[in-house]
């Protein structure tokens, strides 16, 4: 088994193959003056169960195109089998015709890796589950919920906790994080006016004198969250915290955080922090490194992966 990384998120690439006891493979991802990718695998790899780690974060045309050239020097390099790790799927968003004329982004770069070589791949929290049906390959699908649970039962009073989902769309994924936290269920109801930007219309359930957990896959611009924390205090809230999977942040989303009212904004490493991020004082980062370094373990030792969220 050999992990090699991308320059999405070098850092969780290092800390998965510490878990592993593995060192990271040695690779050149380097770019030509004109800004073209080259990639050079510099250790044999002929038989080896090889597993690339490259989040598709900004700048993610950029990423993208590594994870698939690096795919096809793997390829070609005479691996056994490729695993593309992509703990944050960028396009994901993008996963239907959202009106004439437009493409399915999605299937077009599960088409790609497909194609570049990769016999299986493996992800965190999809923004649409379907997406997994996308792919002509095996595809896992981890999810965030239980180390998200396990850090709120580190950090926050159980026994006046709500669980909310900022739009209707993600109600069964904070009903899963309210199952496992026993606590109660609330959603945000909201109208989008125009793209990027959400007015609160009304929240469905009690959260007056409760400590409310906003939970979510995706936070880029922070408005929708921004919004939601706000409509939850105005209703009585004690305080509101929310848990991300993927903290995209674009823009002055880290400054829109810091202003906002939320008490905390928890995201994963699964896209690599800026600067401006991991400077905001509200804002806390939890590791996936433990998680998807066991999935790769089972991977490669052709274990159960979905015995990890029972």
């Amino acid at each position: 088994m050999k992990i090699f990384s991308g320059n999405s998120n070098r850092s969780l690439a290092g800390a998965m193959a510490k878990y592993l006891e593995l060192p990271v493979g040695e690779a050149m991802v380097r770019r030509f003056a004109d800004q073209e990718i080259f990639v050079e695998i510099q250790e044999n790899v002929r038989g080896a169960d090889v597993f690339i780690v490259q989040s598709t974060a900004y700048p993610a045309n950029d990423h993208l195109m590594e994870l698939l050239i690096m795919t096809d020097a793997l390829r070609r390099a005479s691996a056994r089998r490729i695993t593309a790790v992509i703990p944050y799927f960028g396009y994901a968003r993008q996963d239907r015709k959202a009106g004439g004329r437009t493409p399915i982004s999605a299937k077009l770069v599960a088409n790609l890796i497909t194609h570049s070589g990769a016999d299986r791949v493996m992800t965190l929290d999809l923004h649409a589950g379907q997406i997994q049906g996308f792919f002509d390959i095996p595809t896992d699908n981890l999810f965030a919920i239980p180390l998200f649970a396990r850090d709120i039962k580190e950090h926050h009073d159980l026994a006046n906790l709500t669980v909310v989902s900022p739009d209707v769309g993600g109600v069964v994924r904070a009903r899963a994080l309210a199952k496992r936290l026993d606590a109660t269920l609330a959603i945000v109801d909201k109208r989008r006016e125009r793209p990027g930007e959400s007015e609160v219309m009304n929240i469905i359930g009690d959260v007056a004198g409760r400590n409310c957990i906003l939970i979510d896959d995706i936070i880029d611009s922070g408005g929708t969250l921004c919004n939601a924390a706000a409509a939850l205090v105005d209703a009585g809230a004690n305080s509101a915290s929310a848990y991300i999977t993927h903290g995209v942040l674009s823009g002055g989303a880290a400054a829109r955080i810091a202003a906002s009212s939320l008490q905390e904004l928890v995201i994963t490493d699964s896209i690599e922090p800026t600067k401006a991020v991991r400077q905001t004082e509200n804002i806390r980062i939890v590791t996936t490194a433990n998680l998807l370094g066991e999935a790769i373990a089972r991977t490669a030792s052709e274990e159960s992966v979905s015995s990890l969220f029972d």
